[in-house]
């Protein structure tokens, strides 16, 4: 399926890549981390749903995801 002549994985890409982009402009670390987080997981999303599924994309958003979940979690000192 296509929307304006894109499809609509290429849209996940691109709304991915718009998030990451927008994340570097919150005022602070915090919300930098929540938005850029949200954003791998589209970046996930998007390697999964590309044929072939492109494990390169999915191992470095689960990595960078990982480690904003690190940071927001030292930050609220949160003990598991």
């Amino acid at each position: 399926m296509d929307l304006m002549g894109i499809s609509l994985v290429d849209w996940l890409g691109y709304a991915a890549t718009a998030t990451v982009l927008i994340s570097f402009l919150m005022p602070s670390e915090q919300k930098l981390r929540l938005v850029n987080a949200f954003g791998c997981l589209l970046f996930v999303a998007y390697g999964v749903v590309l044929t072939p599924v492109s494990k390169p994309i999915i191992i470095t958003n689960v990595a960078i995801l990982l480690i904003n979940g690190y940071y927001l979690v030292k930050k609220r000192k949160i003990n598991f």
